[in-house]
């Protein structure tokens, strides 16, 4: 993919004169520039130790024989086919990379984990055991898993889409330790003092003295879960420091305290100073490591938790990596609404969670808070992203969220509707859907390490029984679904294929139009209304989180009018349903009615 030209425009909030891009740009802090890719990504999360299993026992802290487990292999041709026609352009394969778990491969020469230090009996995949190695648990041939994957990647290349990955750059498994890293690679804390608490030159951080002491009331993989590792005690002398900033050899049961913090030379004990001239050696490693996936045709990374990783090593290592191969993307996962610009123009992320800003508004007018209102939508852009709205990431479910169709959520996927065109079309950054979306799948059940709240574990190994049935055994044909649910997935793929076809959508401008209907019949705040648009084609988005349907008749201001050269009749049809609408003067608007909690894309 070649990086470009950003095309998208955006402006305040009513009838003030419409800015370009550029304009925003150039008075942007210090005139920085930055890049995003010339098309909107489009993608699909999926976790292959969930997305190809098939086994439908959901036993809690059942093991691997017992409740199955996905493969790579089964993420096959015809999968990847059907996740195309969706509309979907990249596919982030959550979770490959090898992590602590309570599966015992010692067999096959992979070293078993102490129980004590794993969340859950697959594990978390955010506890890396070896940076340069495949989860074994998503092979069918173990000792060919590395290159099961590489095939994975060729066959996504294949089908037209790309492939994201996970890099957790802040923390790793307690126990840490490549075995298939190439040759010359220094690993993680080899050359550690351990009797420093902080060196520049250390890759960890220590408690010197201090053995690592086992958080109490932890019960591994529960009562039937037996293995001679699993007695309360694990050797870590000294400690290390937890993943989560606890700078103590004893975390609590609340912490990450399965991972070890990575030290990129900061020094957390005497005010955060920073130790970056020499550059410490863990920089190179982790650029190491990016460099070794990026040849195998990994296209781009979903980064962990980029703020407790210093902004001066994002600085460092994307620009390297974009000059060696400028079509990769960096997607960073923050929530401090006061730092992305920082880690856009200083870190040089192509995109950036939008968790804080319009998931959390979207979320709450889903759930039809009554203290929420679409006014919320506008700050977001206007406030939160201002200039950088591009760069946002947006999505209404991934693996960290509630399902929308959990009662936690929502209850009912269709809710979930006016949002997911907002996410999807409000802006030329990247949409994002997760596996079981599209068909309603609800995060019923208490998998093991992760209870019943909501969420599909990531820690569990587990059967998605909605999914399931889109999988229907292997054939990837949906043939199981309910009509509802067929309906459902009918509209995701008629939104991300309208999205993935529009030149307005990916590229085109945006234009407010609250304002300038706030006084008209059937409006309320409930109901969000926009234009997206190009010198060749016009979109007018209109969603209602309501209830109950509205009918509105939908106005363009004059100013905008003048600027489009906009008169007499038009036929405006829905992108999403086929219909058409009619105005006699668009001057005087287009009536329509739109059902409750629904929306319309009127292309004209």
């Amino acid at each position: 993919m070649k990086r470009g030209k950003v095309f998208v425009c955006f402006v305040a909030v009513g009838l003030l004169p419409l800015i370009s891009f550029a304009q925003i740009k150039h008075h942007k802090k210090n005139n920085m520039e930055q890049s995003t890719p010339d098309h909107k990504l489009i993608i699909y999360q999926l976790l292959p130790r969930l997305f190809g299993n098939t086994k439908n026992v959901n036993k809690t802290n059942g093991s691997i024989e017992e409740n199955g487990v996905g493969k790579l292999n089964d993420i096959n041709d015809k999968a990847l086919h059907e996740i195309k026609k969706m509309g979907f352009t990249y596919v982030w394969y959550t979770g490959v990379i090898e992590h602590a778990t309570m599966t015992d491969y010692s067999a096959q020469g992979i070293k078993a984990d102490d129980p004590d230090i794993v969340k859950g009996r697959a594990g978390s995949p955010y506890a890396i055991k070896d940076y340069y190695d495949i989860d074994p648990d998503l092979a069918v041939d173990v000792k060919n898993r590395i290159g099961e994957y590489e095939e994975l990647i060729k066959r996504t290349h294949s089908n037209g889409l790309k492939v994201l990955m996970d890099l957790v750059p802040n923390h790793v498994a307690r126990t840490y330790a490549s075995d298939v890293k190439p040759a010359g690679v220094r690993d993680f804390g080899q050359d550690d003092d351990h009797s420093k608490a902080f060196s520049a030159t250390n890759d960890f951080y220590y408690m010197p003295g201090q053995p690592f002491t086992v958080p109490g009331g932890y019960n591994p993989g529960g009562d039937e879960f037996k293995s001679p590792l699993k007695d309360g005690k694990f050797d870590e002398t000294p400690a290390k420091a937890t993943g989560n900033d606890v700078f103590s050899a004893s975390p609590s049961i609340n912490d990450w305290f399965e991972t070890m913090k990575l030290n990129y030379g900061v020094d957390y004990m005497d005010h955060r100073c920073s130790h970056f001239d020499p550059i410490p050696p863990l920089w190179n490693k982790v650029y190491d490591i990016l460099k070794y996936w990026t040849a195998k045709g990994v296209d781009g990374f979903r980064c962990d938790m980029v703020e407790m990783v210093p902004i001066e090593f994002w600085g460092w290592v994307i620009p390297k990596m974009k000059a060696e191969h400028p079509g990769i993307v960096f997607i960073g996962e923050a929530y401090d609404k006061g730092k992305y610009n920082d880690y856009i123009f200083k870190g040089h992320f192509d995109y950036l969670y939008d968790k804080v800003g319009l998931y959390d508004t979207v979320r709450n007018l889903t759930r039809n808070d009554y203290h929420t209102n679409t006014w919320g939508i506008n700050a977001v852009w206007n406030h939160d992203s201002k200039g950088i709205d591009e760069h946002m990431l947006r999505f209404m479910e991934n693996h960290d969220e509630q399902r929308i169709a959990s009662p936690d959520f929502a209850g009912n996927p269709w809710l979930a509707v006016p949002g997911m065109i907002i996410t999807a079309t409000l802006n030329t950054g990247p949409v994002m859907i997760y596996f079981g979306q599209e068909v309603g799948e609800p995060g019923a059940g208490s998998e093991g390490f992760s209870g019943n709240d909501g969420r599909t574990s990531i820690f569990d190994y587990w059967g998605v029984p909605e999914h399931q049935k889109w999988i229907n055994g292997g054939a990837y044909d949906g043939g199981r679904l309910s009509d509802d649910q067929k309906k459902l997935r009918g509209f995701y793929s008629s939104l991300l294929n309208a999205v993935n076809h529009s030149e307005a959508i990916k590229a085109g401008e945006f234009y407010e139009l609250m304002m300038a209907n706030e006084h008209q019949p059937g409006f309320d705040t409930k109901m969000y209304i926009y234009l997206r648009y190009t010198n060749n084609q016009r979109i007018l988005v209109i969603t209602n989180f309501n209830r109950d349907a509205r009918t509105i008749s939908v106005k363009l201001p004059d100013d905008l009018l003048h600027k489009l050269n906009l008169n007499g009749s038009k036929q405006f049809k829905d992108l999403l349903s086929g219909i058409n609408y009619n105005t006699n003067d668009i001057k005087k608007g287009v009536e329509v009615t739109v059902r409750a909690s629904s929306g319309l894309m009127l292309e004209f």
